[in-house]
């Protein structure tokens, strides 16, 4: 919900809600916030963590597809395209620095081989990177060439100043991947 006032009347409404929602436990909370949670959940933002290219399969959504109608649908012939179904397509996955302080730049460039000469071969980029967070470490999520199939294995993002740091590819959902927290 949005509420729109004069700037005047700001804090007596903002002191309003908060006593009227203090039986609730209300807490503020704003956009930063948001954004966190929604990243530990594996929510994607469509632009951000996705691109035109991307498809339900690359982003680990094939759930949400379909596929067994009695009929055609819109997108059925686009989606099983050779170029949408090959292996080696950027896929939407987790990153977890091997060490958990290191944090991974948003557009960091991955790579598999870390020693491979310049100019070195692309395989990803991050899209959404977080430090702080109650995790209790840093993560982040990416696109990686068939990086569903590379959960479990390292990739690497060099950086500008040289050092180069090391991510555990894994699954894009970071806190309660069964979603039994919404039940408490």
């Amino acid at each position: 919900v949005e509420v729109h006032v004069a700037g005047w009347h700001g804090r007596h409404l903002w002191e309003t809600l908060l006593e009227a929602g203090e039986r609730f436990r209300i807490t503020p909370y704003g956009t930063g916030t948001m954004d966190v949670l929604r990243a530990e959940k594996g929510f994607i933002i469509v632009g951000q963590d996705t691109d035109g290219s991307m498809t339900p399969d690359d982003l680990n959504m094939s759930w949400c597809v379909g596929r067994n109608k009695p009929f055609s649908w819109i997108g059925l012939r686009g989606m099983n395209r050779a170029d949408c179904v090959r292996d080696n397509r950027k896929q939407l996955v987790g990153l977890k620095p091997v060490d958990p302080t290191k944090w991974l730049p948003e557009g960091a460039q991955l790579v598999f081989d870390p020693k491979q000469p310049i100019p070195m071969d692309m395989v990803g980029h991050v899209t959404s990177s977080y430090l702080a967070n109650s995790l209790g470490y840093s993560f982040a999520m990416g696109v990686v060439k068939g990086g569903l199939k590379r959960i479990g294995e390292r990739v690497y993002s060099p950086q500008v100043d040289g050092s180069v740091i090391e991510a555990e590819i894994c699954s894009s959902v970071f806190f309660d991947p069964k979603g039994e927290q919404q039940n408490v």
